[in-house]
C-alpha cells in the first residue's frame, strides 16, 4: 500500500477546509431563524456561485479541458460573484456572505496573477480583487460603517496573495531565463564541438586525398588503404554532423545525453583513425590512468588530442612518427601529443584555419582548473601537453 506524501496530505487537508468554509456560507445563506437546515431562497444563487468557483480551483490538471484556460478559470467565478453582489443590492435584499467564497476568491486571485498571460493577469486580478471587495456590500447595502472594516482586511489578504503570486512568478521566470541561458551556452558549445569534429575529419580527407594522387602515379597497388581512410573520414563527418545538428535542433531536456564528445576510450580509435602509411601513431597509456575520471575532463583530453593531430596534419604533414601519451603524473592527468614534423604541408591556404583552435582549447583546459602547453620539442617536431586535476567527481 503507497503511503501518502506529505504534500498530498497537505493538499487534502487545504481541499477539506476549503469545502467546510463552504458549507458555512450555505448555512449562513439559507438560514431564516426558524431552522437548521438551509432553507431561505438565497441558497440557491450562493451555491451556483460556490459551485462555479469551486470547479475554477479544483478541477484537475490532467482531466481540464483546453478551453478551461486561466483567464476563464479566474474570470468566470469573479463575475458571478459580482453579479450576485450587484443582483443583491437591486433588489435590496440583505444577503450574508461566508468565508468559503472569500476564499475561492482569494485562490482565484492568486491563480491570475500568477499564470494568466500578462495583460489578462492584471484584467482577472482586478476582477478578483474587485469581486473580493464587494462582498460586504451584499450584506451591507453600502461601503459605510462596517464593510470599509471588512474591505481593509480584504485589502491586507489581496496584498498578501497577490505579492506571493508575483513572487513566484518571479522566481519561474528567472528559472525560465536560466535554463534558456545553459542551453544557450551549450549548444554554442556543442557548435564548436561541430567544427572540431569537421575540421579534423575533413582535414584528414584533404591529406589522405593527396597522398592517393600522389601513389596513383608511384605505388597504385597500396592505394586501397589510403582509399579507406578517406572513406572512414567522411563517414565519422557526416555522422558526426547527423548527431550534432540533431542536437542543435532538439530543444528538450534529453538533447545534452547525445552530446557528440569524447572521452579516454576514444582516442585509442582517434588514433587509429589517424594513422597511415607514411605516418605512424604510437598510443602510450599508463596503467594507472582510470577510466572512472569526471566526464568533463575525459572529454577535454579527447579535444586535446583531437586539436593537436588535426594541427599537424595542418602544419606538419612531414611528420612520420606521431606519439600521444595518457599518464598519471602525482594526481593529474598529462596528455601529450608530439611529433618529429618540420613544418612541411602542402595544404592550401584556406585549411590552414583561423589559428582559433588552441586559444579555445587553452580556454577548455583551464576552465578545468588544468593548464596547456604547446610548443618546439628539443630537435625537431611539436608537442601540445595539457594537464588536469584528476579528482573523483
Amino acid at each position: 500500500m503507497k503511503s501518502a506524501s506529505p504534500r498530498g496530505c497537505a493538499h487534502g487537508f487545504a481541499v477539506g477546509l476549503l469545502l467546510a468554509a463552504c458549507v458555512v456560507d450555505v448555512l449562513y445563506a439559507g438560514s431564516d431563524g426558524t431552522s437548521v437546515l438551509p432553507t431561505a431562497s438565497p441558497v440557491w444563487p450562493t451555491l451556483a456561485v460556490l459551485l462555479v468557483g469551486l470547479a475554477a480551483v479544483l478541477w484537475p490538471d490532467g482531466r481540464r479541458p483546453e478551453w478551461l484556460t486561466p483567464q476563464v478559470r479566474t474570470a468566470v467565478p469573479a463575475l458571478a460573484s459580482a453579479l450576485y453582489t450587484a443582483g443583491s443590492l437591486l433588489a435590496g435584499a440583505e444577503n450574508m456572505f461566508g468565508p468559503g467564497e472569500a476564499v475561492i476568491l482569494l485562490c482565484l486571485l492568486f491563480i491570475a496573477v500568477r499564470h494568466c498571460p500578462p495583460r489578462w493577469a492584471v484584467i482577472c486580478g482586478v476582477l478578483d480583487a474587485v469581486a473580493l471587495l464587494l462582498l460586504p456590500v451584499r450584506y451591507t447595502r453600502s461601503v459605510a460603517g462596517d464593510a470599509q472594516a471588512f474591505m481593509l482586511v480584504g485589502l491586507v489578504l489581496i496584498g498578501i496573495f497577490a505579492g506571493l503570486a508575483v513572487y513566484l512568478r518571479t522566481m519561474d521566470y528567472r528559472r525560465t531565463l536560466a535554463v534558456s541561458e545553459t542551453r544557450r551556452a551549450e549548444r554554442v558549445a556543442i557548435a564548436a564541438d561541430l567544427h572540431d569534429f569537421v575540421a579534423h575529419h575533413v582535414t584528414g580527407i584533404l591529406v589522405q586525398t593527396q597522398m592517393a594522387r600522389m601513389m596513383a602515379q608511384t605505388q597504385p597497388q597500396e592505394l586501397d588503404p589510403v582509399l579507406s581512410g578517406i572513406e572512414r573520414a567522411a563517414t565519422e563527418a557526416l555522422a558526426s554532423m547527423r548527431r550534432t545538428v540533431g542536437v542543435l535542433r532538439d530543444t528538450g531536456d534529453e538533447a545534452a545525453d547525445r552530446r557528440p564528445v569524447g572521452d579516454l576510450a576514444g582516442i585509442a580509435e582517434l588514433t587509429d583513425g589517424f594513422a597511415s602509411p607514411v605516418q605512424q601513431v604510437t598510443l602510450r597509456r599508463d596503467a594507472a590512468v582510470s577510466d572512472d575520471l569526471p566526464h568533463e575532463v575525459q572529454a577535454a583530453a579527447f579535444r586535446v588530442v583531437q586539436e593537436a593531430l588535426t594541427n599537424i596534419r595542418r602544419h606538419a604533414a612531414d611528420a612520420s612518427h606521431i606519439e600521444v601519451r595518457l599518464r598519471d603524473d602525482a594526481g593529474r592527468l598529462e596528455v601529450s601529443v608530439a611529433d618529429d614534423g618540420r613544418g612541411g604541408t602542402q595544404l592550401p591556404a584556406a585549411a590552414h584555419g583561423g589559428g582559433f583552435g588552441l586559444v579555445g582549447l587553452k580556454e577548455r583546459v583551464t576552465a578545468l582548473g588544468g593548464e596547456l602547453h604547446a610548443g618546439p620539442r628539443g630537435g625537431a617536431g611539436w608537442e601540445v601537453r595539457a594537464e588536469f586535476p584528476v579528482g573523483k567527481s
